[in-house]
C-alpha cells in the first residue's frame, strides 16, 4: 500500500515537473522569437512621428528599457546583465499570476484573455462534440460492414474531410447556410446559434480523422477472442459492439481527442477569423500579432500551451477508466 502511494506521488510530481518544463520552454521560445523580430514595439504602437521623450516614457512604463535576457552579445563580447531584465521580470510575474499589461490598452493581459477564452473553449468543445457524434456511429457502421458501400462511403467522407481545410469549408458553409438559406448569421458570436457554423467547420476535419480511427479499432477488436466468447454467450450484436468492442476500441480515439483539443484551440484562429468569432484566436491575431502587442502574444501562447498540457494529462487519466490494465509510467 505504501509502495503504491509512493509511486502515485512520484508520478504526480513527475507530471507537475513536466508541466513546468514545457511552460518554461514555450514562454522562452516565444520571448526569444519576439526579441529577434526587427523593430521596436514602442515605434509600432506610438507611430513614426513619436518623439524620443514619448518613446523613452513608453519603454520605461512597460520595462522595455531593461535588457532582454541575462546576457547580451555584442562586438565587445558578452555582458552579464544580472536578474534585472525583461525575461526574469516576466517569469516572476507569471509566478504571481500576472501576465503583464497590454502595450496598447494598458489593461491586464490576463483579464483580456479571460474575456475571450470561454468563447474559444466553447467552440472547441462544440466542434469535438460534433466530431464524436458523427465519427462514432459512422466508424462503427464502416467497421462492422467492412468492404460494403457503407464502408466505402465512410472512407470517402473521411478523405474529403481531411482534404478540405477550414478556410475552404468555412466560406462554403457561410455561402450555403447564411447567404442563400439565411438560416444563420454569417459572422458574430453574440447569439447562441452563431456557434453552429464555426463548430461544424472545425469538427468536420476532426470527425473525418476519428471515423477512420474508430473503423480501424472496431475491425481490429472484432477479431479478438472475447468477441467470439460474448457472441457464444448469446449476447446481441448491439451489446457486443457498443458495450465491449467500442469500449476497448475507444482507447486510441481518446488519444486523438486529447491531442486534437489543443490543435482545435490553436487552429481555431482561422475559423474565428472567418466567422468573426470573438475568441482567443482573434485576440491573438488581431490585437496581439497584428498590433505587435507582444505581452498579449506571450499571454495567449502560454494559455494555449497550458490548456494543451492539462488536456493531455486528463487524457492519460481517462485511459485507466477505459482499460484498468493500463498503468501510467
Amino acid at each position: 500500500m505504501r509502495g503504491r502511494l509512493k509511486y502515485k506521488l512520484l508520478n504526480l510530481l513527475n507530471r507537475f515537473g513536466l508541466i513546468l518544463l514545457v511552460a518554461w520552454t514555450v514562454v522562452s521560445l516565444v520571448t526569444l522569437l519576439i526579441e529577434v523580430i526587427p523593430g521596436k514595439p514602442s515605434t509600432a504602437i506610438l507611430g513614426e512621428n513619436a518623439t524620443l521623450e514619448q518613446i523613452e516614457q513608453f519603454e520605461r512604463k512597460h520595462g522595455l528599457n531593461k535588457p532582454a535576457f541575462f546576457v547580451t552579445f555584442s562586438d565587445d563580447g558578452i555582458k552579464w546583465n544580472g536578474f534585472d531584465n525583461r525575461y526574469a521580470s516576466y517569469f516572476s510575474g507569471i509566478l504571481r499570476g500576472d501576465l503583464g499589461v497590454s502595450f496598447r490598452t494598458d489593461r491586464p493581459v490576463l483579464d483580456m484573455i479571460l474575456e475571450r477564452y470561454p468563447n474559444t473553449l466553447k467552440l472547441a468543445l462544440a466542434a469535438m462534440l460534433i466530431a464524436v457524434l458523427i465519427a462514432i456511429p459512422l466508424g462503427v457502421l464502416a467497421g462492422t460492414h467492412k468492404g460494403s458501400w457503407i464502408d466505402n462511403f465512410a472512407s470517402f467522407f473521411a478523405l474529403l474531410g481531411i482534404s478540405l481545410p477550414s478556410f475552404v469549408t468555412g466560406p462554403f458553409l457561410v455561402y450555403i447556410f447564411a447567404v442563400k438559406l439565411r438560416w444563420f448569421a454569417p459572422t458574430g458570436s453574440s447569439n447562441p446559434e452563431d456557434i453552429v457554423l464555426p463548430a461544424i467547420t472545425l469538427g468536420s476535419a476532426l470527425s473525418a480523422i476519428l471515423t477512420r480511427m474508430v473503423r480501424s479499432s472496431v475491425i481490429e477488436e472484432l477479431g479478438e477472442d472475447y468477441v467470439r466468447t460474448a457472441r457464444a454467450k448469446g449476447l446481441s450484436e448491439t451489446v457486443v459492439i457498443y458495450k465491449h468492442v467500442l469500449k476497448n476500441g475507444l482507447i486510441p480515439v481518446v488519444t486523438v481527442l486529447g491531442l486534437q483539443l489543443g490543435v482545435l484551440l490553436a487552429g481555431a484562429i482561422i475559423t474565428e477569423k472567418i466567422f468573426g468569432w470573438q475568441g482567443l484566436g482573434t485576440l491573438l491575431l488581431d490585437d496581439g500579432i497584428a498590433k505587435r502587442d507582444y505581452r498579449l502574444v506571450q499571454g495567449c501562447v502560454l494559455v494555449i500551451s497550458m490548456t494543451y498540457i492539462l488536456v493531455n494529462t486528463l487524457t492519460d487519466m481517462i485511459y485507466s477508466l477505459l482499460d484498468p490494465r493500463i498503468r501510467l509510467s
